[in-house]
């Protein structure tokens, strides 16, 4: 590791509200739900007799927690500030991805439980019970094309898929999800015997879905259109920062209303020729100012390429600000931050703004592919703080970050925060080597765009 290391007393920088997640308390709230739906159905359900009864209780319970699971599908998807922002986007993500994976698999298992009850109690085939229901049952035609929708939404979805097909696919497809808890949800209070007769269970469950509804409304359609309207971003210039990577600054009007922190990302769509159609989370590589933004991104597709060709005037959709990897995280006085790659670009906003002691480590192939190195060293002479870097080898021999090497560069490990940026291998290895080092749990942060 190599330092840049002029110590001096810290200027004083205000300090940060310490915020508990509230991600305990939303999955017991979650859970709780869940919980609650099964419960519907032992009130309603007075007795199960015969093999086409437990078939038919099992399937109507499979069915009841996947129209829940809908529900909160969908409002993983609403972009809520108190999701994004306090319980962080890429955990959201991470719970979305899972509700997507219990949803699919009560819909397969409702639909084959019920249909074996059916045609047990019928004693019809299973293939003559599926085409009656779906011909015959009041909303089944509409449901069938909500189940096979969100089947494809499923598929798409696995990570074989999603490494064959280009983002905007699956991200346009993903969009359907809506389209099929849409579809699915009549089928639900017309032939639900749980609410059947039962005015406040239907109540409660409309609410449910209309709640869902108006939040995915307001915070994805017209809260960004509020925030456009108002502070009409455009591109301002593009500056090379290192090989591949490049600087988009951004004005508009009263950008200190946008409530952003060091930290944040916003999704940004550049409304230029073949990009329009993407949106893409780029966080902020400097603190914002009251009439400009900027973002530092590297060349990895076809979207990132084209951002180094955007010319001044351009306008700009954004959306947020997002993320939780900000102050709010900070429990101790003392600081280190560690990024890779282009993985600076949150932590460059951070070791300017945040307070007591900070420390950055770097990692990069090559001295050349330090992006912002030069304002990197300006903040640390400022500021009296260090800026260390992890190169590799004369001969290209990647150079690790270790337990040991931590242990021997930062005395008090345990005793600092610790921030991590960079792509998702770099971040799960310095993460199990800072756990080796004494670092605990609950200071290691860490938040990634690889959803």
């Amino acid at each position: 590791m190599t330092a840049v290391d002029t110590r001096r007393a810290a200027p004083p920088l205000p300090g940060a509200a310490r915020h508990r997640s509230p991600a305990g308390p939303l999955l017991a709230v979650l859970w709780a739900g869940a919980a609650a739906v099964v419960a519907l159905w032992w009130v309603d359900t007075a007795s199960v007799v015969g093999t086409a009864g437990w078939f038919t209780g099992a399937g109507r319970i499979a069915g009841l927690l996947c129209g829940y699971a809908c529900a909160v599908l969908v409002g993983l998807m609403a972009r809520v500030p108190l999701l994004e922002n306090r319980v962080g986007s890429d955990r959201v993500a991470r719970w979305h991805a899972m509700a997507g994976r219990y949803t699919v698999s009560l819909l397969v298992a409702h639909i084959v439980l019920i249909l074996c009850g059916y045609a047990a109690q019928d004693r019809a085939s299973l293939w003559h019970e599926t085409v009656t229901v779906v011909r015959d049952y009041p909303d089944m035609l509409k449901a069938t094309a909500g189940s096979v929708t969100l089947f494809a939404v499923g598929l798409t979805s696995l990570r074989s898929m999603r490494r064959r097909v280009r983002h905007e696919f699956w991200y346009y497809v993903h969009l359907l999800t809506y389209a099929a808890v849409f579809l699915s949800f009549f089928h639900q209070v017309s032939l639900g015997d749980q609410f059947n007769g039962a005015p406040v269970a239907t109540a409660a469950w409309y609410a449910l879905y209309l709640g869902v509804a108006a939040l995915v409304v307001w915070f994805r359609v017209l809260t960004p259109v509020r925030l456009n309207r108002r502070h009409r971003l455009r591109v301002e210039s593009v500056q090379p920062e290192a090989p591949g990577v490049y600087s988009v600054v951004m004005g508009g009007r009263d950008l200190d209303r946008l409530g952003v922190r060091p930290g944040q990302f916003f999704r940004w769509r550049f409304l230029a020729d073949g990009m329009a159609w993407t949106s893409t989370p780029y966080s902020l590589s400097a603190p914002p100012h009251p009439d400009l933004l900027r973002i530092t991104v590297k060349a990895l597709g076809d979207h990132s390429t084209a951002v180094s060709l955007l010319r001044p005037g351009t306008r700009v959709w954004a959306e947020g600000p997002y993320g939780a990897l900000t102050a709010d995280r900070a429990t101790a006085g003392r600081t280190l931050l560690i990024a890779a790659g282009v993985g600076i670009t949150p932590l460059r906003a951070l070791f300017e703004t945040l307070p007591g002691e900070v420390t950055l480590l770097y990692r990069a192939r090559s001295a050349e592919d330090l992006a912002l190195g030069g304002e990197l060293e300006a903040i640390a002479r400022w500021r009296g703080a260090r800026v260390l870097y992890v190169l590799n080898g004369p001969h290209g021999e990647r150079t690790r970050i270790t337990a040991e090497s931590l242990r021997a560069n930062f005395p008090g490990l345990p005793g600092h925060d610790v921030y991590i940026c960079g792509p998702q291998t770099f971040a799960r290895d310095v993460y199990e080597a800072l756990r080796a080092a004494g670092s605990p749990d609950h200071r290691i942060h860490h938040e990634s765009f690889e959803l």
